[in-house]
């Protein structure tokens, strides 16, 4: 099915060009959304009448995500889950998760904005990218912990396995000094029953 684009659609084209798509792809997303319409001679003519108005209001738009993106870009959001001791979540962190935390804090952000490349499975700092406007993103960080100490931690480029890690060792100290201290004192008893 041909259909003429009213803006630019990720991976098929820009504004005003005439693509081939399948037809429940145009039916399902691109006609509902209005992203665009069927190549028609009546819908060519109509647009080329429209044309200049999709232009500047795709400009305003674009020139608002863009300060949006701005004050977005950069900005680090802490997420608290739940996680077993090596750092792997019980369940994940969604698209839903990191729209609802940069809405709390006070931008507007859809989840369909949200562009996750894998799920976050795993406590630490993960970048993900947010959709503004076709032609616009940010990047964001989801900071993922158990606790907000933990977090903060997380953001001075601690790991979770660093501070398992040292808290291992540390452990591990404690035992060694225990057993040096109990080995020392039996070491006395014995010099006692010599005498």
């Amino acid at each position: 099915m041909q259909v003429i684009l009213l803006e630019r659609v990720a991976k098929l084209g820009q504004m005003g060009e005439v693509v081939n798509v399948k037809q429940g792809y145009a039916r399902n997303f691109l006609l509902p959304q209005k992203k665009a319409l069927r190549a028609s001679e009546a819908n060519i003519k109509a647009f080329e009448g429209q044309k200049a108005q999709l232009e500047t209001r795709n400009a305003e738009s674009k020139a608002e995500a863009e300060k949006i993106a701005a004050k977005l870009d950069g900005e680090v959001f802490v997420v608290i889950r739940s996680a077993s001791d090596s750092g792997a979540l019980y369940g994940s962190v969604t698209t839903r998760d990191a729209a609802d935390s940069a809405t709390e804090a006070g931008f507007s952000v859809d989840r369909k904005q949200v562009v996750l490349r894998e799920p976050i499975k795993y406590l630490g700092m993960h970048d993900v990218t947010v959709v503004l406007h076709p032609e616009v993103e940010a990047t964001i960080t989801m900071n993922v912990a158990r606790s907000n100490e933990e977090a903060e931690l997380q953001a001075q480029g601690k790991s979770i396995q660093d501070m398992a890690a040292e808290a291992d060792a540390e452990a591990e100290f404690e035992i060694a000094e225990l057993f040096d201290d109990i080995g020392g004192a039996n070491e006395d008893d014995g010099d006692d029953d010599r005498n």
